[in-house]
């Protein structure tokens, strides 16, 4: 399924939790990290757990994630969400992934019998240098890219324009798609400013993200509008593969509107009818 649209839901909220699904997110992470504070862990993980364990929670179409801590507290975590029947659990995502850290979840999600994938947050100096072997591990589905951890981490100093992080970013997208997993960009921090949010998301789109993690229910539709191609870019991919359809089978290039066609464009063009079927799916 398409992770457009990954909303964060407080842990230690279970009332928000709940209402997440509804708020038309494609992925909804129930966080036991960055948004509980330390003294509200066990709290939260209690919560979590007798949420993913309520037999009447159980949104259709709509992936259940959580993401765990790292290091020692992603074991805790792990031991408290099985400590019940979950009923519903659909990935893991991981925080300051590195090869080290990924492989040591894998592990414990085996110990656990969990079987399900890992999104990978590549948000660490070491995590972007790693990402190209974490992208390739087998327990994951999904690089995430997150730029406030990273810059913290750097020492950066984070602008409007993102130019700091701004390989960081790219060379996740990169790792992703030469693993064959989805590439998720980085939250918006600044929730009243909905252009700002429509412009960076619009610019991931263009870097090849799929997605966007998003920090409140109010961001969803936004981002879901700036991923979903327009009407313009719809017309143009349709030209071009009813082209391919027409012409000769042996011709590897042919012409649109004046334009060469040759096999990236088909495949940008397969991808940009894609995601507008996803798109007038979910609408119906």
């Amino acid at each position: 399924m398409a992770r457009r649209t990954v909303l964060f839901s407080p842990g230690d909220r279970p009332e928000l939790c709940r209402k997440a699904p509804a708020t038309g997110a494609d992925t909804v992470v129930f966080d036991l990290e960055d948004a509980v504070a330390p003294a509200r862990k066990a709290e939260a993980r209690a919560a979590v757990a007798d949420l993913l364990a309520d037999p009447e929670f159980d949104p259709a179409g709509v992936e259940v994630a959580v993401r765990i801590g790292a290091a020692d507290a992603a074991t805790a975590d792990l031991d408290a969400l099985t400590d019940r029947d979950l009923r519903r659990l659909d990935a893991v995502m991981m925080p300051k992934a590195t090869v080290e850290s990924v492989r040591a979840v894998a592990d414990a999600l085996s110990a656990h019998d969990l079987s399900v994938p890992v999104i990978a947050l590549i948000e660490t100096a070491t995590g972007i240098l790693d990402a190209p072997e974490v992208a390739a591990l087998g327990v994951v589905d999904a690089l995430g890219f997150g730029a406030e951890d990273l810059s913290a981490d750097l020492g950066a100093t984070r602008t409007a324009e993102g130019t700091e992080v701004l390989y960081a970013r790219e060379r996740v997208v990169v790792a992703a798609r030469a693993a064959g997993v989805e590439p998720i960009d980085t939250v918006y921090t600044d929730l009243d400013d909905a252009e700002g949010l429509r412009s960076e998301t619009t610019f991931a789109a263009t870097l090849g993200y799929d997605g966007k993690m998003v920090i409140h229910p109010d961001q969803v539709p936004i981002v879901a509008e700036a991923f979903a191609p327009d009407s313009e870019e719809v017309a143009w991919a349709r030209r071009v593969l009813a082209a391919r359809e027409a012409a000769d089978d042996d011709r590897g290039v042919f012409e649109v509107d004046g334009e060469m066609i040759d096999a990236p464009l088909l495949a940008r063009a397969e991808r940009i009818l894609d995601r507008a079927t996803e798109t007038e799916t979910e609408t119906e």
